[in-house]
């Protein structure tokens, strides 16, 4: 089974602070684009991935989805998903996504949100996603950006004339488990390139309809200047469909 960090205490406690889960996915900065690339939900089936506290799925739900299956292997964040849902066709299920297991056309829409790239076997779940999908079915994901998770030793360096931060980019071609400190140490999450997670959706007669390498814009950095230290955790968003 893949590492579970979130249900490490010294994780769990900075992670539920953060502002995606203090203010649900108002809170996420990437949600704008991610949410554009979302199909009209109504009456949809909808597999929401790495689900955490259930953000997404009770979105769904609220525009119009017909049933929503949310999956995630943290028990501490599926408490707290069902502490906030009151929907019986809201289904929480406790699973590592590496063993995920689909019905052949069940779902409309599988959504992601920062969870795949803490799965080994991406291929493996792209596969099963394929599987699962509906013929007019949809892909929509996100994944921290391969350029943060690529370093062996992540860290910023501070110029020490300007003060300016530049991320320390290395090892992008060897792909494989990454050990960084993020809220807690001995984080593991897995590096690939971009081009082996878009070969791996093409390879599986997906077809990929939009790829942002997300930060914020102009507009919004007036409005959150907070999220200047967002533009160097890029996170790529993927709208995919058979």
């Amino acid at each position: 089974m893949p590492q579970n960090v979130y249900d490490r205490q010294d994780f769990f406690k900075n992670y539920i602070k953060l502002d995606r889960q203090v203010k649900g996915l108002e809170g996420a900065p990437e949600w704008p684009q991610l949410r554009a690339m979302l199909p009209d939900l109504n009456g949809l089936t909808v597999l929401d991935l790495g689900c955490g506290f259930g953000w997404f799925s009770r979105f769904a739900r609220e525009n119009g989805a017909k049933f929503v299956r949310a999956i995630d292997i943290s028990e501490k964040m599926l408490e707290r998903a069902e502490e906030m849902t009151s929907d019986d066709n809201i289904k929480y299920e406790r699973a590592n996504l590496e063993d995920l297991i689909l019905a052949e056309g069940e779902y409309d829409l599988v959504f992601s949100s920062l969870a795949f790239h803490y799965v080994a076997n991406i291929a493996s779940l792209i596969k099963k996603i394929g599987i699962g999908l509906k013929p007019s079915g949809r892909l929509v994901c996100s994944i921290e950006h391969p350029i943060y998770t690529a370093p062996q030793r992540p860290k910023f360096i501070a110029n020490e004339e300007t003060g300016d931060k530049s991320w320390l980019l290395d090892n992008y071609q060897k792909e494989g488990p990454r050990i960084t400190n993020w809220l807690a140490p001995e984080i593991e999450k897995q590096h690939r390139t971009i081009g082996t997670y878009i070969n791996t959706i093409l390879r599986n007669n997906m077809q990929l309809s939009d790829f942002i390498e997300w930060c914020p814009t102009e507009e919004e950095l007036k409005r959150f200047p907070t999220r200047e230290s967002e533009v160097n955790k890029q996170e790529i968003l993927s709208d995919i469909v058979l």
